[in-house]
């Protein structure tokens, strides 16, 4: 949206006199710099004025510089008057010489420094589990902190990123790729980037298929001699508010028990599979990251999920290193309930069911509160077999609570909506009856 022609002159410079940009403390310790300057000015003047004669040119050059030919009362106020005017052109025009290298930046610099500081003191958030509902997550959370750790499941055997894990022994990237790309501050420009991939017809049979983010990110991982590093640099190279980390240094596999007693391998077969009795991990006893624990221990709120139960959230939560972190974690820690069952993994699953599940894998006692979509009236998508969760738990009662609020996007009543979900956690946070006081937040 264009602004007003004044707008972008003097309405940028007020701006930059924000609260929270950190500008106006400077400024003026700048003024009192300018102040004591002008002071040793005036005494100097005065002395010179005094010794020397008033008809000789240095005496007229002198009543000149003091305004002496002005009455008295008008003197300051010349003075102050031509003062405020030339320091805000020259301030002006060096802002515009320092911005000068930037033209292609999407808004404007104040905007970036008010953005960049305000977000700093956001509360700390962990978000854990994997797939599009933690990148959906993470969009609405980069609105109201830039202190954010994705905690991210390498579970994953399918897609570009089975194929990496196969031919370069590199844990999958492809849960940690989106992520980034819903992190970084240049989206959506740099999703596009880290999504593409590489189209059979045209590229080299080894590329064909990869994203270029996968790529990328095992490229980093390959350079650094390390996984866990090659995703800090990653993180670091794309510019994510926030951070991104491994749930652990380690490819994991996912193993799930059936119904029938049968054993299923590999997240992608799983996610498919209808009667899951319960899941695992392979190898059971491997180390969390330490970036994760760590970011979970010390967070003023941690959300799991959205996502699919037994193939995006349970395995992160299954690493021993992060359930022993959440079990002392001292934030609110909040599971976000799927707006939608999926299709063969929670096909038919009541919130009860999904709440159970997560019981039987001794996740159940990790969680404080439960977040449920109470908003109906989102439009449904065509063909899509998918259902809304049906709500069996009343509202209250013991732990965990249960917390309702609209959180579905209205054109799709299939996925969360980033905003609205967000709004909602951090009305949660703000008003969670006991722990510690956290970081002031800004609503969504």
């Amino acid at each position: 949206m264009s602004r007003p022609a004044g707008e972008g002159r003097w309405g940028r410079l007020r701006r930059w006199l924000r609260p929270g940009t950190g500008i106006k403390r400077w400024l003026l310790v700048m003024f009192l710099g300018l102040t004591m300057l002008a002071t040793a000015g005036a005494f100097m003047l005065r002395i010179l004025f005094r010794e020397v004669p008033a008809d000789s040119p240095a005496g007229q050059l002198f009543e000149l510089v003091s305004l002496n030919f002005l009455p008295d009362p008008m003197r300051p106020v010349a003075a102050v008057a031509a003062g405020v005017a030339v320091f805000s052109f020259a301030l002006w025009r060096l802002l515009n010489v320092l911005l000068e290298p930037f033209p292609a930046r999407r808004e404007p610099l104040v905007e970036l420094v008010y953005q960049k500081r305000s977000l700093a003191r956001g509360p700390h958030i962990v978000a854990i589990g994997g797939g599009t509902g933690l990148s959906v997550l993470l969009r609405g959370l980069k609105e109201v902190s830039s202190n954010i750790t994705a905690v991210v499941t390498v579970a994953d055997d399918g897609g570009s990123s089975g194929k990496l894990r196969e031919e370069l022994g590199v844990p999958p990237v492809g849960d940690i790729r989106n992520c980034i790309a819903a992190l970084a501050d240049a989206e959506p420009t740099m999703t596009s980037l880290m999504q593409y991939r590489f189209p059979a017809s045209q590229a080299e049979p080894g590329l064909a298929g990869h994203a270029f983010g996968n790529l990328l990110i095992a490229a980093m991982a390959d350079i650094s001699g390390d996984f866990e590093e090659g995703v800090r640099q990653a993180n670091r190279v794309l510019a994510v508010r926030g951070r991104v980390v491994p749930v652990a240094p380690e490819a994991l596999n996912l193993i799930a028990e059936m119904a029938d007693g049968s054993h299923l391998e590999g997240q992608s077969r799983i996610m498919r599979a209808r009667g899951i009795r319960r899941v695992w991990l392979s190898p059971a006893r491997v180390e969390a990251s330490a970036d994760a624990a760590e970011a979970i221990r010390s967070a003023d709120l941690v959300v799991m999920g959205p996502g699919s139960l037994y193939t995006s959230v349970l395995p992160s939560l299954l690493v021993p290193g992060i359930r022993s972190a959440l079990e002392v974690a001292r934030g609110l820690r909040v599971y976000v309930a799927n707006v939608a069952t999926q299709p063969g993994e929670t096909e038919g699953y009541t919130l009860s069911e999904h709440i159970a599940a997560l019981s039987a894998h001794d996740a159940g006692e990790l969680i404080d509160v439960v977040l449920v979509n109470d908003d109906l009236s989102a439009q449904v998508p065509e063909g899509y077999p998918a259902q809304a969760v049906r709500v069996d738990l009343p509202a209250g009662g013991s732990r965990p609570r249960i917390a309702l609020a609209a959180v579905v996007d209205p054109g799709n009543a299939h996925r969360h909506d980033p905003q609205r979900l967000t709004g909602a956690l951090v009305r949660l946070l703000e008003t969670r009856p006991e722990g510690r006081p956290v970081a002031s937040v800004r609503s969504a």
